[in-house]
C-alpha cells in the first residue's frame, strides 16, 4: 500500500533532496511548510540555501501540473501541497492552531482519519513525540545515517604467529593474510602465544601488506603520542599522502591537540604547507558573525578559545625545549601570517591550496555542510576534521546523523583518506573520569 510523508519544514532545511527520497510514495507538504520555506529563503546559510532549492523544484513541479491534487515524479510518487485542511476536524486533540508545528502535525492527524497509511517525518525530536502521541506513526529523517555503534575505528587487532611478528620486525613490513582491510587502515599485531608481544602497523593497500609506523611516536613541538591511538592519529598527520584525516574522540583524548602539533611542524618548521588555517563552527555552518562587536579576527577570538588554550600549551611545552628563537606567543605566530582563523562561512566558494586545514567540532555540522567544506580543498592541501559526536550543539543531529561521522563511513575506502576514533582521555585523571562515568 502507497504511504503519504507528511514532511516537517525542517527536514527540507536539513537536506533539500529530501523532497525527492521517498521513491513511489505521495510526498504532503502542509501550506505552513510553504510559508516557513519562504521565512528562510532570504537567509545566506545552509538553511537558506536549502529553502531556495526547495522552492525552485515545487516551481518547476507546476508546469508538470497542479501541487494541490499532486504531481507525479519520475519514480512514481506524488509531491503535493495541502492547503484545504479543516482543523476543527482535529478538535479532540485540544492542541492549539497558533502554534506551526502544531498544524503540520494535525495535517498528518487529519489525513490519517481519512484511510491514508501517513508517516510523519521530521528531524525535530519533539514534534516527533508530540506525533506519536497522538497515534501518528513519526520517524526521521534517515538517509545521511550511518550506524554509530558499528562506526569505522581506523583500527583492530589482528592475531598473528610468533614467527609472523618476528619477520614484522626484522623485515618491517608482513604480507596480510585476509582482505578487508581499509587504505590506511592500522593494526595491532598481537603474538597468539602472549598477547603481550605486539607490535603497531599500518596497513599498505596497494601491496596489501602490513608495514612499519614511520611518523607516529616522535615528539612533534613538544607533543609526543601517550597512547597506541595518539601514535597512530599523529601518523596519519605526518603522512602527506593521506589528504584527509578525521578524529573522533570525546574531551581530553587530544585530537585537537595532535592536529594543531602537527600543523605548526609542517607550516613553520617543514614549510610543507603555506598556512595553517584553523576553522571551527561559531553556530551550524553559515551563521554570520557580524552581530559581535570589533573586526573578524576579534569576533573570531571569542570562538577560537578552545583553539588558543591549546596552542598555549604547545608553545609552553616548545619554550622548554628549545634553547634558543622559536615563537614566544600565539600573538607572534599570528603576526607571521602562518596561522589563519576563519569563519566556516567565508569558506564557501573559495578554493584554498597548499594550507593544513583544522576544522575543530565538525561534529556540528551537516553531511552537505562536511561535503561543502570538504570540496573548498585546493592542490596540495590537507584537511584535518576533528570532533565528539557525543557533544552535538545541533539540535537536528546526532551522533548517527552528523556529518562528521557521515563522512568517516563514506570516505574510509578512499586511498588518501584515513581515520582514528581516540578513546583514552589523557588532559588528567579527573578528565577522564568525568569522560568515563558523567
Amino acid at each position: 500500500m502507497k504511504k503519504s510523508f507528511v514532511l516537517d519544514t525542517n527536514v527540507l532545511l536539513h537536506n533539500s533532496s529530501a523532497l525527492m527520497s521517498f521513491t513511489d510514495n505521495d510526498v504532503v507538504l502542509p501550506i505552513e511548510v510553504i510559508e516557513e520555506l519562504d521565512e528562510f529563503k532570504k537567509d545566506h546559510d545552509e538553511k537558506g540555501r536549502n529553502a531556495r532549492i526547495v522552492i525552485r523544484t515545487l516551481d518547476n513541479l507546476r508546469s508538470k501540473g497542479n501541487l494541490r491534487d499532486g504531481v507525479t515524479t519520475e519514480a512514481g510518487g506524488r509531491i503535493m501541497i495541502t492547503t484545504k485542511i479543516n482543523f476543527k476536524d482535529a478538535k479532540e486533540l485540544e492542541l492549539s492552531t497558533s502554534v506551526v508545528d502544531n498544524r503540520i502535525i494535525m495535517t498528518a492527524y487529519i489525513l490519517q482519519k481519512k484511510g491514508v497509511q501517513v508517516i510523519f517525518v521530521s528531524k525535530d525530536i519533539n514534534a516527533r513525540v508530540k506525533s506519536d502521541a497522538i497515534g501518528v506513526k513519526a520517524m526521521d529523517f534517515e538517509k545521511e545515517k550511518v550506524d554509530f555503534d558499528k562506526l569505522y575505528s581506523g583500527w583492530r587487532e589482528v592475531d598473528v604467529k610468533k614467527s609472523e611478528l618476528d619477520q614484522f620486525f626484522a623485515k618491517k613490513s608482513l604480507a596480510a593474510r585476509a582482505d578487508g582491510f581499509m587504505p590506511n587502515e592500522f593494526v595491532q599485531l598481537v603474538d597468539s602465544s602472549n598477547s603481550k608481544h605486539t607490535a603497531l602497523a599500518r596497513y599498505d593497500y596497494k601491496h596489501k601488506r602490513f608495514i612499519h609506523i614511520v611518523h607516529g611516536g616522535k615528539e612533534i613541538w613538544g607533543v609526543k603520542p601517550r597512547n597506541k591511538e595518539q601514535v597512530m592519529a599523529q601518523e596519519l598527520l605526518s603522512d602527506d599522502s593521506v589528504r584527509l584525516v578525521t578524529l573522533i574522540g570525546q574531551a581530553g583524548t587530544g585530537k585537537t591537540l595532535l592536529a594543531l602539533a602537527a600543523g605548526l611542524q609542517k607550516v613553520v618548521q617543514d614549510a610543507t604547507y603555506d598556512r595553517l588555517l584553523i576553522s571551527r563552527p561559531i553556530m551550524p555552518l553559515g551563521r554570520d558573525i557580524g552581530y559581535l562587536p570589533g573586526t573578524k579576527e576579534e569576533k573570531l577570538e571569542n570562538w577560537m578559545e578552545p583553539i588558543f588554550d591549546n596552542l598555549e600549551f604547545i608553545l609552553t611545552i616548545h619554550r622548554k625545549t628549545k634553547k634558543k628563537g622559536g615563537f614566544k606567543t600565539i600573538e607572534d605566530l599570528l603576526d607571521t601570517g602562518l596561522i589563519q582563523l576563519e569563519a566556516l562561512t567565508y569558506l564557501r566558494g573559495r578554493s584554498i591550496p597548499k594550507q593544513f586545514i583544522i576544522i575543530d567540532e565538525a561534529q556540528n555540522l551537516t553531511p552537505h555542510e562536511i561535503k561543502t567544506v570538504i570540496t573548498r580543498t585546493g592542490n596540495y592541501a590537507k584537511m584535518i576534521l576533528t570532533g565528539d559526536p557525543y557533544q552535538i550543539d545541533n539540535p537536528y543531529l546526532d551522533s548517527s546523523s552528523n556529518g562528521l561521522t557521515y563522512c568517516v563511513e563514506k570516505m574510509k575506502e578512499q586511498k588518501m583518506f584515513g581515520h582514528i576514533t581516540l578513546t583514552s582521555s589523557e588532559r588528567s585523571e579527573l578528565a577522564s573520569i568525568a569522560a568515563d562515568i558523567l
